[in-house]
């Protein structure tokens, strides 16, 4: 079943980027398996495997997991973000699914290629065996995924059609004695339950029921439906015609349980990554501007003055003018100024030493809390200075942060933080935070660029986020508050190259809110600019903008988004069947949701498509779109261009040209150059005046090749 079988080698030209692009324009290919020890360039990568996974699967498996780092990290951050846990982040971003061992490759691969697509976690488990029904659903639990919940209609069709003894409930259990009649009135009925997002079929070999009546139920009832179903028939030799049967009808079939709900949850994971391939998060979030010439100022300072590590004050006025609530600090040199500091302020009040020595403040005695007087911290302060004289002697010490202390009962103690891989550059992490972080060790970590719904999805990967939701009477903590303050620190990474590291430990979240207690930000000086060491362009809305047409008719230019799918397919159709075949080379009759989602989920980095909007239309109509797609090497990129016919000859078409012109020369590109049919004269013309060369193309004497060189 293999179309291709290819080995890189050392990749000294052909990588994995090259791999994944031909790939993905193969028809003979379903689905790509990788076998990854190491990616070279991160960004070409990336682009190519979620332009791939987006029309195929795309499943892989990472070796060499345990590697040690190959520095010590001075930050929470730092520690937690290891090699391996961000090439998993940043195969979830790519929309990739990953695999630990060869046979689950290949079970990922034949769910994948043969089960339908799934809303969500919720199975549904068929079983004429209890105990293999509680197999699978420890082996589901374990995973993440959910039973479903049986609704009241669901019960009353199979209390009328199984035995008095049946389970009543999810795993639902048929008892053993079961015949290819009790299955199909059982699985009719879970395939019409709307909270099971899919079905697993369990089959114990019993005396009673040979394994290929079952079998052929299950095959009659997955025709009927577009529901996922999966089968695990237990054994070897007496099941085997009954799994022959399944590969034929291309029905997913697993030898144990845990196999089986490992399937199901690579179905869900691979939805999961579809929907995340879907987001395009702008560089610039939409909301309050932050203050960028106060955080720039910050960073400067210290810059200036040859320090690492902004103080903790300054850390802080970072995440204040990036609109993330922080406690009030005062940084003073002695202990008396520390008391003024805590009665003006307010009691009670926290102590910490400050030292750009001393990273880790607990960690030395540096941190006194609760203190309830002006004394109290004066005593605290005399005494703090002496323990971490002795601790770290070495160490230089600059005076002592004061704050208030914050009591919020209930409040989760959580962890934001940045950190820069070697590969894939900036590393958002989430998860539990306190002096035990490490420790407890429940993390998340996810590429930038975030907006909200992929911030909470990387909220969604840790144990604290079910604790957010609040337990035993209390109420949730404010997530939506949480989700955007990650996005606020992904814009942070992105506008400064200068910030390599940052750590908000701990961030306070609760109904009310969240406020930061600690920050520590290190800076060095920027090799490249914020965006450019990202592994993942965001959407960048620098090029949106408006124009003027011939007839004064105002339109909005800006880059393609995913949700423009429906608005490409509208305004596809009123196109003339020349425009069409001007564009497409060939008769088109519409354009599928295939094709639509192909146009429209493009990443940014290679390929753009700018759009022109008529905000006065309905759903502002899309009047035309022009594209390009660069090659790997940035040499060449190949445009497209088509606009409406109701709005031909306006000049919208030079309008458009010249905007994807200039965004080539910005990026670098070689040369651009396009295909144009050679009764295509309007759009010969226009090539001209921008001044394209033109040839007979070498493939098609009919066609014109155009040709504008942008650099030597």
């Amino acid at each position: 079943g293999f179309s291709h079988l290819v080995s890189l080698g050392d990749m000294a030209d052909v990588d994995f980027g090259d791999m994944l692009d031909y790939l993905a324009a193969d028809t003979a290919t379903g689905a790509v398996l990788l076998y990854v020890e190491a990616v070279t360039s991160a960004r070409k990568f990336l682009s190519a495997a979620r332009a791939c996974a987006r029309v195929k699967p795309v499943i892989v498996i990472k070796t060499g997991r345990h590697a040690e780092s190959a520095r010590a990290a001075a930050s929470h951050t730092g520690a937690l973000a290891g090699s391996d846990a961000v090439y998993g982040a940043a195969f979830r971003r790519a929309g990739i699914v990953r695999v630990y061992d060869l046979r689950e490759l290949f079970d990922a691969v034949e769910t994948l290629s043969a089960a339908p697509r799934i809303a969500g976690d919720r199975l549904a488990i068929l079983t004429n065996g209890g105990g293999a029904g509680v197999l699978a659903t420890d082996a589901l639990i374990d995973f993440g995924g959910r039973l479903a919940a049986l609704s009241p209609a669901t019960l009353a069709r199979l209390d009328a059609a199984l035995p008095r003894t049946w389970s009543r409930g999810n795993p639902v259990d048929i008892i053993g004695d079961a015949g290819r009649a009790r299955y199909e009135a059982a699985l009719a009925a879970l395939l019409d339950e709307p909270e099971a997002d899919a079905v697993l079929v369990l089959y114990c070999p019993v005396a009673v029921t040979p394994a290929i009546e079952p079998a052929e139920a299950v095959v009659a009832a997955a025709g009927r439906t577009r529901r996922a179903v999966l089968t695990c028939w237990l054994g070897e030799g007496a099941v085997a015609a009954a799994r022959r049967l399944f590969a034929e009808k291309r029905i997913p079939s697993y030898a144990t349980p845990a196999e089986a709900v490992r399937g199901f949850m690579h179905l869900v994971r691979y939805q999961r990554g579809q929907r995340e391939l879907m987001e395009a998060p702008p560089a610039l979030p939409e909301g309050k501007e932050p203050d960028r010439a106060a955080a720039r100022a910050a960073i400067e300072r210290a810059l200036a003055d040859g320090r690492e590590w902004l103080t903790e004050t300054e850390a802080k006025s970072v995440l204040a003018a990036y609109g993330i609530p922080v406690a009030e600090t005062a940084t003073v040199a002695t202990p008396e100024a520390a008391a003024e500091a805590a009665l003006r302020i307010g009691l009670p009040a926290v102590v910490k030493i400050v030292s750009p020595d001393i990273v880790h403040k607990s960690d030395v005695g540096g941190v006194a809390l609760g203190l309830e007087t002006a004394d109290d911290v004066a005593r605290a302060a005399d005494a703090m200075l002496a323990r971490v004289k002795a601790k770290r002697p070495d160490a230089r010490i600059e005076g002592f942060a004061v704050e208030p202390m914050i009591r919020r009962a209930g409040a989760v103690e959580l962890i934001l933080g940045m950190t820069e891989d070697t590969l894939f550059g900036p590393v958002i992490l989430f998860g539990h935070g306190g002096v035990a972080v490490e420790v407890i060790d429940d993390k998340a970590l996810a590429l930038p660029p975030l907006n909200v719904a992929l911030a909470r999805a990387l909220m969604a990967g840790t144990r604290v986020r079910r604790l957010m939701e609040g337990v035993r009477g209390a109420p949730p903590a404010a997530i939506d508050a949480v989700a955007m303050a990650l996005v606020r620190v992904s814009q942070l990474v992105i506008d400064f190259g200068e910030v390599a590291e940052l750590d908000v430990n701990p961030l306070l979240a609760d109904a009310t809110g969240i406020v930061a207690l600690d920050a520590r930000i290190r800076v060095a000086r920027a090799r490249r600019t914020g965006e450019d060491r990202l592994a993942i362009r965001p959407y960048p809305r620098a090029l949106e903008g408006r124009a003027q047409l011939k007839d004064a008719r105002e339109v909005m230019l800006r880059p393609v988004k995913p949700e423009d799918g429906p608005a490409l397919q509208a305004a596809f159709k009123r196109l003339s069947a020349r425009s069409v075949r001007f564009r497409f080379f060939h008769r088109l009759k519409s354009l599928s949701d295939a094709w639509a989602a192909r146009l429209t989920q493009i990443d940014y980095d290679r390929e753009m498509a700018i759009l022109a909007l008529d905000p006065a239309e309905a759903d502002d109509g899309v009047l035309g779109v022009v594209r390009m797609i660069a090659d790997p090497d940035n040499e060449r990129a190949e445009y497209a261009i088509v606009v409406r016919d109701d709005v031909a000859r306006r000049g919208l078409g030079e309008i458009l040209m010249r905007r994807i012109i200039d965004h080539a020369r910005a990026r670098g590109t070689g040369e651009l150059v396009g295909d144009v049919m050679g009764e295509n004269a309007p759009m010969i013309a226009l090539a001209a005046k921008l001044g394209f060369s033109r040839a007979p193309s070498p493939d098609d004497p009919a066609i014109v090749r155009t040709r504008l060189v942008l650099r030597a």
